[in-house]
């Protein structure tokens, strides 16, 4: 097997004597999908942010490439090809749909130098394809502010998809979504696979079937198990942390 793009090894974070992860180990490879769930506190969103810089492992290491990334920038984390989607769309309100991506797409992140300098052709022709593909082309010129919860979710990811990050990581891509948008946010999202890595965080049962990926289960910390979904959704220790026993 190929070495691992990313990798985590023995992770454990303590705040204030509380862990948030325990000795927590876990691999990705290239162009690999996989959904991430787990109960209230199982350490998902701080798996994350170990992943990003945000936070610093107590012990343990984290891996890019071969590349470590303790002590690294989330700035530098973000440039050297890891993104994340957080679970509130981030998105400038007061800019266009077409600006938010440009953007994302520039080099330089700063919005007045983005105004009095060009992106390549390349780059404009990726920002109108990214853009047509998650439906927003009718809404270029409308400020993002404007745009429906949904349509802020699927804007949200394709600034990150316009960054070109290898590794992408989307926290509750699908949180207060309609059912034809959870199911066409799945599509964009498997539109992905291969291209990228990507780590997908819900806790939507659906979704997550519908994205086929293979699951890992958090659990205090720890990985409590890891498989296709209904292998992980029949183990009884998944059962009794998280799903709880089938309505009767």
């Amino acid at each position: 097997m190929s070495e691992p793009l990313l990798e985590l090894n023995d992770v454990s974070v303590s705040f204030d004597g509380f862990y948030a992860l325990t000795d927590l180990s876990l691999k990705l490879y290239k162009g690999e999908l996989k959904s991430i769930i787990g109960p209230n506190g199982a350490g998902k969103t701080t798996f994350l942010d170990v992943i990003t810089g945000k936070v610093r492992p107590t012990k343990g290491t984290v891996t890019f490439k071969g590349n470590s990334l303790l002590g690294v920038s989330e700035q530098q984390i973000s440039r050297s090809g890891i993104g994340r989607k957080f679970q509130t769309p981030r998105v400038f309100e007061n800019l266009s749909v077409l600006r938010n991506l440009e953007l994302s797409a520039s080099p330089n992140k700063n919005a007045f130098s983005l105004l009095g300098s060009k992106l390549p052709q390349s780059s404009k022709d990726e920002v109108h394809r990214i853009m047509n593909y998650v439906g927003l082309t009718p809404f270029a010129n409308v400020k993002a502010g404007s745009l429906s919860h949904g349509q802020k979710q699927w804007l949200a990811i394709a600034s990150l998809v316009a960054q070109s990050p290898e590794v992408l990581l989307l926290d509750e891509p699908v949180a207060g979504l309609t059912d034809e948008e959870t199911l066409r946010t799945a599509e964009l999202i498997k539109s992905l696979a291969g291209d990228h890595t990507v780590v997908v965080i819900e806790h939507d049962m659906e979704f997550i079937r519908d994205l086929g990926f293979d699951v890992t289960v958090l659990h205090q910390g720890q990985v409590l198990t890891e498989g296709p979904l209904d292998k992980v959704k029949s183990d009884p220790r998944v059962i009794e942390v998280y799903l709880g026993p089938p309505e009767q």
